[in-house]
């Protein structure tokens, strides 16, 4: 079992780009397995902060192989333009970085038909971030998608405009201006960076790996509450960000997976429409936003802020089988006199420890209070020299959730990471 998986338990946001940095160096394969440029990995290291949209987090790793899988869809415009910001000429980024010829392309109409789309939906907005994902997972399913494999076809500009021309006939629909020239240049520009680089059968690849004794880990984007299936529908992503995901994603069996590795907030965000428990709509919540700096790495928008909700979070390790708990940004949180954990929710008067189907119905958070904590925990490196209130604090989620909290960061940078046996 030498692949493991690290995904979000929450709606996104929850710190895995930095995580995955501070664990690449027991890897040996960082593998993207779904998703796309709606995603946002911040890491930050030598006081210089990173955003990932697309690429696996371990590429600042020159000794790590990185592979962007078959379940991740990819705008070469926006390619081309993280390979460039990276800083390593192209050259070195090629020998570090493998795309799956699986992988869909999202491509200009896709953006163009996702903000038209999002636009006459008037007050039922999902809160798209309008990168072109639904629109390019649709038509995967709908077995009509282009894929990386195919920009090595001698016939692909013609496939490409048999495409568009079927996106227009769509667009016709829709009272929605745009110019599809501005978002074709940089398109096809990201085509040309695209094929640099090595697209292979990566499934081939991370099989052969793991039989070898590699270490490989699996990164998942968004977060398990943004699930196709199991998030708060329809207010969710296109794809599956639960642990079964990183199978379909990269093409692997599930007799490979060792330990997977959950990653929760100390608190709760969201970013966009959809229901919100536990969310907190006063100087409590703002002060949450500001000190944790919660604006989407992606989008830029204010993220809704909340209590931890532990109904939800054990419904994500149920879904996901967790075997670890990492919990970021507890350094935001010094400062509270008092900090609340939702233990259960009340619905139509009555107790219920379990997410409804109906999540936009009256759900009446019911909390536990903690002491908070005053001390800066930047400083922190081990878990025995932390503050008594947050250790208490994690104690009550291991004993609820009955899986370890073996990890704590207390800061962006890769040296303020906690581990813990």
């Amino acid at each position: 079992m030498n692949i493991d998986i690290l995904l979000g338990l929450q709606w996104g946001d929850e710190g895995k780009g930095k995580i995955v940095d501070a664990i690449s160096p027991v890897y040996d394969v960082i593998a993207r397995f779904q998703g796309g440029p709606n995603a946002g990995h911040s890491l930050e290291f030598n006081n210089i902060k990173h955003v990932l949209h697309l690429i696996p987090s371990g590429i600042f790793h020159t000794d790590k192989l990185n592979i962007i899988g078959n379940g991740v869809v990819i705008d070469p415009a926006v390619f081309k333009k993280e390979i460039e910001e990276l800083g390593p000429p192209v050259s070195e980024l090629t020998k570090r970085l493998i795309i799956s010829n699986k992988a869909n392309l999202i491509l200009p109409t896709h953006r163009i038909l996702d903000a038209a789309y999002e636009m006459h939906k008037g007050n039922s907005k999902i809160g798209s971030t309008l990168k072109g994902i639904g629109p390019a997972y649709t038509d995967k399913t709908s077995r009509n998608g282009l894929r990386v494999g195919d920009i090595l076809r001698e016939d692909f500009k013609q496939k490409y405009n048999d495409h568009v021309k079927n996106h227009l006939a769509i667009l016709k629909n829709y009272d929605f201006k745009f110019d599809l020239k501005e978002y074709e240049n940089d398109w096809f520009e990201g085509i040309e960076m695209l094929k640099k680089f090595s697209i292979i059968s990566t499934e081939y690849l991370i099989n052969e790996l793991a039989g070898k004794d590699k270490k490989v880990l699996a990164e998942g984007a968004q977060g398990t509450m943004l699930d196709l299936d199991f998030g708060s529908y329809p207010f969710v992503t296109s794809s599956n960000t639960i642990s079964a995901g990183a199978c379909t994603g990269l093409g692997i069996s599930p007799k490979l997976i060792g330990n997977i590795f959950g990653i929760f907030k100390a608190y709760c965000t969201r970013v966009g429409c959809g229901p919100f428990p536990t969310e907190l709509l006063d100087v409590t919540g703002a002060n949450l936003r500001n000190l944790g700096h919660e604006f989407g790495s992606t989008t830029g928008r204010p993220r809704r802020c909340g209590w931890l909700d532990l109904p939800a979070l054990k419904y994500s390790i149920m879904i996901n089988g967790i075997t670890k708990l990492f919990m970021t940004k507890a350094d935001v949180m010094s400062g509270f006199k008092t900090i609340r954990i939702c233990t259960s929710y009340k619905i139509d008067g009555k107790i219920c420890k379990e997410l409804p189907f109906n999540q936009e119905s009256q759900i009446e958070p019911v909390y536990t209070e903690f002491e908070g904590w005053e001390e800066v925990l930047t400083g922190y490196r081990k878990f025995e020299e932390l503050p008594s209130a947050l250790k208490k604090y994690i104690e009550f989620i291991e004993k609820q959730t009955g899986i370890p909290v073996t990890m704590v960061s207390v800061g962006p940078d890769r040296k303020e990471t906690i581990f813990r046996n």
